[in-house]
């Protein structure tokens, strides 16, 4: 059943035999405005920015289309809202996984299958190169935060090694984000959409190979 939310305190019965207004707590509004942000950011993922409008997206997360003033003053204000979130949830689940297992898990059939549960990065970085500056702003705040998460869980533990992790995360990524992007471009099930995959993952894991080696040389035996 979709709601129109106000921020009260209580619930009370209005002089009008049979109405009753909802009134919910602050707190209450806060959890309705994340949830519509989560559902933006998916809906977002599966569909582009121009692909929902405000009364599909706030019906579906369990709202009716004027509730949506009180949250945001403009389908514009919750992309970039949806934007920020959808980049840190991403960044979230890559926390803990090394450069391999980053590479396994993206550039893979099930992430490409998966736009609404997938990365923002490769769902939206097309349609968000020709938004507004407000979302590019969170993208590179995004992207800047993903690269930073994905360092650390490289090999390169010394000062001196920092710049070169820092390249090596950068190709990875752009290179992982391009490979599921292409692929997508493809039919869905097409020879050429699994093989880009395929070739991409096996290119990237070996560079990440070689470019440990490279580092390890450069170090030295002491190191």
């Amino acid at each position: 059943m979709s709601i129109d939310i106000y921020v009260r305190l209580a619930v009370e019965r209005q002089p009008r035999k049979g109405w009753l207004i909802v009134r919910v707590t602050k707190a209450q509004a806060e959890r309705n405005r994340a949830h519509i942000v989560a559902t933006a950011a998916r809906l977002f993922r599966e569909r582009g920015y121009d692909g929902v409008g405000v009364a599909e997206l706030m019906a579906a997360a369990g709202f009716t289309h004027g509730g949506f003033y009180k949250h945001f003053r403009s389908k514009a204000d919750l992309m970039a809202e949806a934007s920020a979130s959808g980049l840190s949830w991403t960044a979230a689940r890559t926390e803990g996984l090394d450069p391999a297992e980053f590479v396994e898990r993206y550039v893979s059939r099930e992430h490409r299958d998966g736009r609404g549960d997938g990365c923002t990065v490769a769902a939206l970085s097309g349609d968000a190169a020709r938004q507004s500056v407000d979302i590019k702003t969170e993208f590179a705040a995004g992207i800047e935060n993903l690269l930073t998460v994905l360092q650390a869980q490289s090999d390169t533990p010394g000062d001196a090694d920092q710049g070169a992790a820092r390249t090596m995360v950068i190709d990875m990524l752009a290179h992982s984000v391009g490979a599921v992007m292409l692929s997508r471009a493809c039919p869905d099930g097409s020879l050429l959409a699994d093989e880009i995959l395929d070739v991409c993952r096996k290119e990237i894991l070996a560079s990440l190979t070689h470019g440990n080696s490279d580092q390890s040389e450069a170090r030295g035996p002491e190191a």
